[in-house]
């Protein structure tokens, strides 16, 4: 059951004039003719209903009933924001403010409770560039994969070039062995449609899914794909709505890295660069295990910034790291594993602030599915304000906040680099990747900093970053958010 109160932001025993002030309250912060963000209008809509209830005597009156009969809550995760500062100077000028956001488990959970049905996607490219070892290989995978499912985990396997077709239909695998034997009938032909291959896998998908199981997709694919790139995000979207994940692995140097995040960043998915073949068997592996282990699936997160607050971005951190997209609300986060946090950096732009006093920030709302104690949307809400000051006291920044940015940073310096080289501004992308190289050996990264001095060599003499170097890049500096803490943070 919802907690209407916990919704308002007010206490089970609230005056009736304390109920219409915490609405008028969020009123002016996020009703959608004040404020544009799109999580402003999904908040808004849940306050105003928990005030229709809470504002009627008879029905405040019923609801207190039931929330007594249903017994205390129970806390499955809890939602910690950290800013980067507490204390913030008047200015006439805009400023940057970071939020750390921490999705944490509840320590008293048994693990053991929290395994759940997989209704499983595997959407294979089979054009001809993954003729050899990358095909090999990916049989492999789907091979012990098949060995991992339960008899309640349900598998379909989709292969696609320039059209699609189902090797394997969605179904609880009765017979593990012809299943194989079906896998390594795939042979490599063709060219690269990708949306035929998800449009197929999406429908099979269909056939099981359920808020009963953990439904989700994984793209293997080495190409690109050409003219289908917008109805492979409108899938993804669609997706995403139904609480499906997407997960994408890109073998090789040629696949498209920026489309690849939008389909993966658009479900709460993840993407992943697999340089080698040999690499596809043990990142299909490890995902597949992660899927089962789940303490909460379809986590969600929605923002609503005050009116005059931008997202200028938001990354996931943990547990794998990847951009996310803001433009749609709320913002999948994929599944929560037992014992392991969701973290979330966020960078907003503050307007001037040039009077001094407390002022809200954003109000978060994280929420998501339990499978193993059949509780639908348990919610945990955060609402952040700073103090603003003409003289604030010195503050230093929360370490997380420092280590974050700082391997954020590298991961920027990387994106900076590769815009300047696809501007044509050569001698800024040199010297964008020198300082990542200086960056990155100061961080103890050598084989990262040899990678990005190769490709400054390489973009000075031949105007053009390599599609390896670059993916290497990428992905490499993104794994460093998932790392310890580095040398010089």
């Amino acid at each position: 059951m919802a907690d209407l109160y916990a919704v308002l932001g007010v206490p089970p025993n609230a005056a009736e004039e304390d109920i219409r002030r915490a609405y008028r309250t969020a009123a002016r912060r996020l009703h959608p003719d004040l404020n544009t963000h799109p999580g402003a209008a999904t908040q808004f809509r849940e306050i105003t209903s928990a005030h229709e209830t809470l504002s009627d005597p008879v029905a405040r009156a019923n609801y207190d009933v039931k929330r007594r009969s249903a017994g205390p809550e129970r806390q499955y995760f809890s939602l910690r924001v950290t800013p980067s500062s507490r204390t913030l100077q008047t200015l006439s000028e805009p400023q940057v403010l970071y939020l750390l956001l921490e999705l944490t488990p509840d320590r008293s959970i048994d693990r053991r409770q929290t395994t759940a049905p997989l209704n499983l996607t595997l959407i294979i490219d089979r054009s001809t560039s993954m003729n050899g070892p990358r095909l090999e290989r990916t049989k492999i995978a789907a091979h012990q994969i098949i060995d991992q499912l339960g008899p309640n985990d349900v598998l379909s396997v989709v292969i696609f070039s320039d059209r699609a077709e189902i090797l394997i239909k969605a179904m609880p695998l009765a017979d593990k062995a012809f299943a194989k034997t079906l896998i390594t009938t795939m042979q490599a032909s063709g060219g690269t449609e990708i949306f035929q291959g998800l449009l197929m896998g999406w429908e099979q998908n269909l056939v099981y899914q359920s808020p009963n199981f953990i439904n989700h997709m994984i793209l293997i694919t080495d190409g690109r794909t050409y003219g289908d790139e917008a109805q492979c995000i409108a899938l993804a979207d669609k997706a995403a709505a139904a609480g499906v994940g997407m997960s994408v692995m890109g073998i090789g140097d040629e696949w498209n890295d920026q489309f690849v995040d939008q389909l993966a960043g658009r479900t709460g998915g993840t993407s992943q660069y697999i340089s080698s073949p040999n690499a596809v068997v043990r990142f299909l592996n490890d995902k597949v295990k992660t899927l089962g282990q789940s303490l909460a699936e379809r986590v969600t997160l929605s923002i609503a910034p005050d009116p005059d607050i931008k997202i200028e971005s938001a990354f996931r951190l943990i547990p794998s790291a990847q951009p996310l997209v803001t433009e749609n609300d709320p913002i999948p986060l994929g599944q929560m594993q037992n014992g392991q946090s969701i973290s979330v950096l966020l960078q907003l732009q503050l307007p001037a602030l040039t009077q001094p006093g407390f002022r809200s920030v954003a109000r978060m709302v994280a929420g998501g599915d339990i499978f193993w104690d059949q509780r639908r949307r348990y919610e945990a809400i955060a609402d952040t304000s700073v103090e603003v000051l003409p003289r604030p006291p010195e503050e230093e920044p929360p370490l997380a906040i420092l280590d974050a940015l700082g391997k954020l940073t590298l991961y920027r310096m990387q994106q900076k680099a590769a815009e300047a080289a696809s501007a044509g501004e050569i001698r800024e992308a040199t010297r964008r990747l020198e300082a990542l190289a200086t960056r990155l050996l100061a961080a103890g990264q050598e084989e990262l900093a040899n990678a990005a001095m190769a490709e400054a060599r390489r973009i000075s003499s031949t105007n053009s970053l390599s599609e390896e170097g670059q993916k290497a890049l990428k992905y490499g500096t993104r794994m460093l958010l998932l790392a310890g803490p580095t040398k010089d943070s």
